[in-house]
């Protein structure tokens, strides 16, 4: 059959319209490709680079493949709409990246959770002000001997953080203060305060400057040597505190010096009879000086020694049983700081302390002294902390002196879900008193605990805690406490 249009006028007619519009979007479809791939496709000696899109437009997919099949087969990747996934949020941006992320240490996934962050807190001009609520209802089980006691109370806290946003310096206050109502029972409530106020002056690149006041108070625990045996509320104690310090780096070395003041006050006992007993006696002013001069080694190891001197001056001469309590003190240290990044770092130190009453018949307090703070991360979400503690308690029995105090602790957390974290703790205090007049204690005390975070603003606790107090001569302790609460943050 002749066709419709002779052969000569069918080569020299124009293409259609949509067949040149194809050619268009074919055209624009291959050129981003192209330019991409040059930096996959290593070019080989000698030769033209070779592109991604060159390999693209020469490959033919083979018979009966769809044009999604054949998509996959020749490399593009696009969406309903046509256009690149590389730009999609849901895709991983690793796919469209040449030089990838280094890997985590424990070769896991870092991911991020916007729900997990803390209340940003409150903006004051240059300071942000982070409030906590926090509402508990506890239940308490105390056993001396064969006497026992039993309560329920009601313990509200409150705490807050005002940090400022300097670019240079910085001040920061923190608050916290607990308060408790017995529901049933009897037994004896113990509230609490902090509050401290530290300065930091960066006066130069190698020198800083720190500046501190502080409060805190506390009930005296009657399960404390020094504590009145017949009272029904023992002695509230104040304490006011002053600092100041600088630190300076002098190339390998690294210099401090401080000097700390503290005010101890000492409120009236309640007697079971109803009448009242005044401590002031036991009122003081005590005050140190410190001086440490380290050696680094390397970024990560620091040996340091440490000297210090002090005096503790009561406001009345002699106490109520004709004793001066005032007494010098000196101290020396030698140790080491380690900073191994996230994973290990803290500092450990050993040394001899001594304090000198004024009263020739009080004996002299010294003895060795261990000191240190290791903070270890053995996995993401899983925090540990060790630490060593050495101190020296005066007493106010009668001829005795006072007594050396070590303490070991070990605290936990880990982070079973991003919104549930464990948290465990053990402590072990030793106290010896020197003279031997006064019975020595142990005290050992371990708890555990919950943190749900409902979201970043609310969050359900739970907590259980034992401590078990043993002496030389006279009955043990055992107290037992468990509690539930909401903390609330902003």
């Amino acid at each position: 059959m002749t066709p419709f249009y002779p052969r000569t006028k069918r080569t020299t007619l124009a293409r259609p319209a949509a067949t040149a519009a194809w050619l268009m979007a074919s055209c624009a479809l291959f050129l981003p490709q192209s330019v991409s791939a040059q930096a996959l496709l290593p070019a080989s000696d000698g030769t033209a680079p070779a592109t991604l899109a060159t390999a693209t437009a020469n490959a033919v997919p083979p018979p009966g493949t769809t044009a999604a099949d054949a998509a996959i087969t020749t490399g593009s990747i696009s969406t309903d709409a046509g256009e690149p996934l590389l730009n999609d949020p849901t895709v991983d941006e690793d796919m469209a990246r040449t030089n990838l992320r280094e890997n985590t240490v424990d070769g896991l996934r870092s991911q991020f959770d916007i729900d997990r962050n803390d209340a940003q807190g409150v903006r004051f001009g240059s300071f942000v002000l982070k409030p906590t609520l926090g509402q508990t209802y506890n239940f308490e089980s105390n056993k001396t001997g064969s006497s026992k006691e039993k309560r329920s109370y009601l313990e509200t806290g409150l705490k807050g953080t005002l940090t400022s946003d300097w670019s240079r310096h910085q001040l920061t206050v923190t608050g916290e203060g607990t308060w408790q109502r017995n529901v049933s029972g009897s037994g004896e409530t113990e509230p609490t305060a902090d509050l401290e106020a530290a300065l930091r002056l960066d006066l130069s690149e190698q020198t800083t400057a720190t500046l501190k006041a502080g409060y805190h108070f506390e009930r005296e625990d009657s399960t404390d040597p020094n504590a009145i045996s017949n009272a029904s509320v023992q002695s509230g104690i104040d304490q006011y505190t002053l600092g100041a310090g600088i630190e300076r780096d002098f190339g390998i070395l690294r210099g401090s010096a401080k000097i700390d003041f503290d005010r101890y006050v000492y409120g009236s006992a309640e007697l079971e009879n109803g009448g009242t007993l005044s401590l002031k006696d036991r009122n003081r002013n005590a005050g140190a000086v410190t001086v440490r001069v380290g050696y680094e080694l390397s970024p990560a190891l620091i040996p340091f020694i440490e000297a210090s001197a002090g005096k503790s001056i009561y406001d009345l001469r002699k106490d109520t049983l004709g004793f001066e309590r005032s007494y010098d003190s000196y101290g020396a240290r030698a140790g080491i700081e380690a900073d191994l990044g996230e994973k290990l770092n803290g500092e450990i130190a050993l040394g001899y302390q001594t304090y000198r009453f004024d009263d020739n018949r009080l004996d002299e307090l010294r003895g060795f002294t261990v000191d240190g703070l290791i903070r270890w991360s053995p996995q993401r979400g899983t925090n540990v902390t060790y630490g060593v503690s050495t101190g020296i308690e005066p007493s106010t029995t009668a001829g005795e002196s006072g007594a050396m105090v070590y303490t070991l602790s070990a605290n936990a957390t880990h982070e079973l879900r991003s919104a549930l974290v464990a948290r465990l703790s053990n402590s072990l205090t030793l106290r010896n008193f020197q003279s031997g007049t006064s019975s020595d204690e142990n005290v050992w005390a371990t708890g555990a605990g919950l943190t749900w975070d409902l979201n970043r603003y609310l969050s359900l606790t739970g907590d259980v805690s034992y401590e078990h107090t043993t002496r030389d001569s006279g009955p043990a302790t055992n107290v037992a406490r468990v509690g539930v609460g909401l903390t609330l943050r902003r």
